[in-house]
C-alpha cells in the first residue's frame, strides 16, 4: 500500500493533478474592484479597493500607472481586502495585477486597467529645480522651489516622495524643508567626484492636499568634477587646498579683523565673479573703503569673498586685517580663481566669528550634521536611520 500511495503521488504531480502545479486560474469571478465600468473614469480623489469574492483570498496586488508610478497599499490579514494608501494620479492610466488563491490553495491571477479623471480644481503645485544644469563641485545642494506653500506634514510627504534625486555613483541623501516653499537635497557626505546627478518629479497629477494637485517640473542633470576643498585656518592665517583629499597648495591669507570676524563653517562657492567693486556701505562697515577687487569668488549672499588683496600682503600669513573676506596675494588669488568652481567647498576654522547659517545666506547646508538634516525631512524625520541600499549591499554576505 505504501508503494502504491507513493506511485499515485508521483503520477499526480507529473500529470498536473496537484492544485499548485497547474496554470493560475482566471480570478475574474474571485475579486471585485471599486473602479467604474463602461469606459467611465475613476475618481482620483478616492482610494483604489480590491475585494475577494467566492471564498477566495487576495495574496498580492500591484498597481502602477503608465509613468511607472506604483501605488502603495495595505492587505487585510485575512486576504479579504486590499486598499491603496497613497494617492492616485489624476488623468492617468493604471494597470492592476491581482494574485489570489482559492480554498484549496491554487493560485489565480486577474489584471484590470482603468483611467482616472482630471481633478476639478485648477490649483497646481509646480516645481522648479536648481541649480541650472551644468558642472559643479561636490558640495552643491539640489534645490526645489514650489509654486505654492505646503505646510501639512502629510502633504509634504506626498511632495517629497515624488521628488527624485539619483546619482551615479550612488550616494545616500535626503530632502530638507527649508520653509513652506523650498527644499534642499544633499547627500550624507559630499557628492562623489565625477558623478552624474539626475533630478526629476513624479508629482504631476498626484493629489497633495485639499484641492491641490501636482503640476509640472522640468528635470535637470548635474555633474560633479574633482573634489576640491579649501580649508582656511584663521588662527594660523593659512589656507590649505585639497584635491581628491590630497594637499595641492598652501596659501598665506588674512581673514576678518576683530569686529568683522570671518564666519566659521562650511560654505559652498556661489559664483566666480572676477572683478568686483567692494565698498564699506555693502556690509555696513563704520570705516570707509571703496576698492576694485580682482579674482573674486563669492561664498555668501551677504558679501563674503575669497579674493586678491595686494594691499595686505604684509599681513597675509601673520594677522587678520580684512572686513570678513579671505584675502591673498594677486598670484595666489589668480591660482585659486582658476582652480575653484561653483559648488566647491570653502571651510573656515578657528575664527572668532559665528558659524555660517545653514540657510538664508548662501549654501550653509553642510553645517547641519546628518541627524539634524534628516529631521528636516517629512519622510525620514523622526525615524531611525538605516543603511542605504549601497551600504546594505556591502554588508550582505556573499552567496556561497
Amino acid at each position: 500500500m505504501l508503494v502504491v500511495s507513493l506511485g499515485a503521488g508521483v503520477t499526480a504531480c507529473g500529470s498536473g493533478g496537484h492544485p499548485l502545479s497547474g496554470k493560475p486560474y482566471d480570478a475574474a469571478d474571485h475579486v471585485s474592484f471599486n473602479t467604474p465600468g463602461d469606459g467611465e473614469k475613476a475618481d482620483p480623489d478616492k482610494p483604489l479597493e480590491v475585494t475577494a469574492e467566492n471564498d477566495g483570498r487576495i495574496t498580492d496586488v500591484t498597481a502602477v500607472d503608465a509613468a511607472g508610478r506604483y501605488v502603495a497599499g495595505e492587505l487585510s490579514a485575512d486576504g479579504g481586502r486590499w486598499h491603496s494608501t497613497s494617492p492616485l494620479a489624476a488623468n492617468a492610466r493604471y494597470t492592476v495585477h491581482v494574485s489570489t488563491e482559492d480554498e484549496d490553495g491554487a493560485p489565480g491571477r486577474e489584471t484590470v486597467a482603468f483611467d482616472t479623471g482630471r481633478p476639478l480644481t485648477k490649483k497646481r503645485l509646480n516645481v522648479t529645480f536648481g541649480p541650472k544644469e551644468g558642472r559643479y563641485g561636490v558640495g552643491q545642494p539640489v534645490t526645489a522651489e514650489l509654486s505654492r506653500p505646503v505646510k501639512d506634514k502629510a502633504a509634504r510627504a506626498v511632495v517629497e516622495r515624488a521628488l527624485k534625486v539619483d546619482s551615479t555613483p550612488a550616494a545616500e541623501g535626503a530632502w530638507h524643508w527649508v520653509d513652506d516653499k523650498k527644499l534642499h537635497y544633499r547627500p550624507k557626505e559630499y557628492w562623489p567626484a565625477e558623478a552624474t546627478i539626475r533630478v526629476h518629479s513624479n508629482l504631476e497629477g498626484l493629489k497633495i492636499g485639499d484641492r491641490l494637485w501636482g503640476g509640472k517640473a522640468e528635470p535637470i542633470e548635474l555633474t560633479t568634477g574633482a573634489k576640491i576643498v579649501a580649508v582656511t585656518d584663521a588662527a594660523s592665517h593659512q589656507m590649505t587646498v585639497y584635491k581628491n583629499d590630497e594637499v595641492i597648495k598652501q596659501i598665506p591669507v588674512t581673514t576678518g579683523m576683530p569686529g568683522y570676524d570671518t564666519r566659521n563653517g562650511v560654505k559652498v562657492v556661489l559664483a566666480k565673479e572676477g572683478t568686483v567693486r567692494m565698498t564699506s556701505a555693502s556690509i555696513g562697515a563704520s570705516d570707509f573703503y571703496d576698492l576694485t577687487v580682482h579674482h573674486s569668488v563669492r561664498v555668501t549672499n551677504s558679501g563674503e569673498y575669497v579674493h586678491a588683496a595686494p594691499w595686505s600682503t604684509g599681513s597675509q600669513g601673520y594677522a587678520n586685517v580684512s572686513h570678513g573676506c579671505t584675502g591673498m596675494s594677486m598670484g595666489n588669488a589668480q591660482w585659486f580663481y582658476d582652480t575653484i568652481n561653483e559648488g566647491d567647498i570653502v571651510e573656515v576654522v578657528n575664527s572668532a566669528g559665528d558659524t555660517m547659517a545653514p540657510f538664508g545666506n548662501g549654501y550653509g547646508d553642510w553645517n547641519l550634521d546628518w541627524k539634524n538634516w534628516r529631521e528636516g525631512s517629512a519622510l525620514v524625520g523622526g525615524t531611525k536611520e538605516v543603511p542605504g541600499p549601497q551600504v546594505q549591499a556591502r554588508l550582505r554576505p556573499e552567496s556561497v
